[in-house]
């Protein structure tokens, strides 16, 4: 039987005709990972597969060297955060923390202890004995994080974290988890930030329309969407003139010119060179009145992994 923390095995989740994840082959040892892909990519798939929340199509899942979906017990070593809001309003999060913690075989005097020090290890020492309903977004990630964490999981699995958190709450939550992971325990987290994850995760994991397309270090993550041609779209008094100019000196792999709109569009691997020609257009009369490139969402870059992945770039 594998011991790995998490194994994959060609495995493959359909929803009907739609594929979630495509032929999926992944081994992780205990560490700590960041899940990275455009919204829509097969994170929560992927996920919930790990967490036996669903069954591979085909292939094979392996959670601890055990199956989550036919052996449930090895469900106990993890705590799963979900992206889903809180839809239990009536409860405070004390008497929700600890019934979950009741339903996974802890006494009651048991499990009020343990939610009560989970509570106080996520910062929601105000606020345990009101209504959910009551809580601020921050309050609510909070709780959820509580409760995945109060039975003391080897793994712990998060699905977008910092969603509608404000920069206060997202630095409080990085700290916590920084502190999971300097305490030897494993972590799993899914966003589509790059730069939320490099300061607590070691490891990286790019998904995109279901398939793995990278795995590595935060160094080869980096290094290989540096690789990848930044998407960049110019609007210019001389889109023409703008598209031979670059085109000659070499600066770009692909160029598409809509002259009526006064637009062009690149892909470059050289995009601190190309950057250093705009002065020498505009002495040449031609202005770069807009500027467009790729943002933080990772969106573009990973389109364009896609596309060397197909073979079109």
């Amino acid at each position: 039987m594998d011991t790995k923390m998490i194994f994959f095995e060609e495995v493959t989740r359909l929803y009907g005709s739609v594929i979630g994840v495509n032929d999926i082959n992944l081994s992780l040892e205990p560490g700590s990972y960041g899940l990275l892909g455009p919204n829509g990519s097969g994170k929560t798939t992927l996920l919930n597969l790990i967490t036996g929340q669903l069954q591979a199509t085909q292939g094979r899942v392996q959670l601890f060297g055990a199956s989550p979906v036919l052996e449930k017990e090895v469900l106990h070593r993890i705590g799963f955060c979900p992206a889903v809001d809180l839809l239990q309003t009536n409860v405070s999060g004390f008497d929700w923390v600890s019934y979950l913690l009741e339903l996974q075989g802890f006494d009651r005097q048991e499990a009020a202890r343990l939610a009560d020090q989970a509570l106080d290890l996520v910062g929601l020492e105000e606020g345990r004995h009101r209504a959910i309903g009551g809580y601020s977004r921050g309050m609510k990630q909070r709780c959820k994080l509580a409760q995945a964490i109060a039975h003391d999981p080897d793994l712990l699995i998060l699905d977008e974290p910092f969603t509608g958190v404000d920069p206060v709450g997202r630095h409080g939550l990085s700290e916590i988890f920084r502190e999971w992971v300097g305490q030897g325990k494993s972590l799993l987290v899914a966003s589509h930030v790059l730069h939320e994850l490099e300061a607590i995760c070691e490891s990286f994991l790019l998904i995109c329309d279901g398939r793995l397309l990278a795995s590595g270090s935060a160094y080869e993550v980096h290094s290989l969407l540096a690789n990848i041609p930044n998407r960049i779209r110019f609007k210019s008094n001389q889109p023409k003139e703008m598209a031979v100019q670059l085109l000659e000196k070499r600066l770009v792999q692909t160029i598409d010119v809509d002259e009526a709109a006064g637009q062009l569009t690149v892909t470059t691997s050289q995009p601190a060179d190309l950057y250093e020609q705009i002065p020498i257009l505009s002495e040449q009369g031609i202005e770069i009145l807009e500027m467009h490139s790729g943002d933080d969402s990772l969106q573009a870059a990973f389109d364009s992994l896609l596309s060397i992945h197909r073979g079109e770039i």
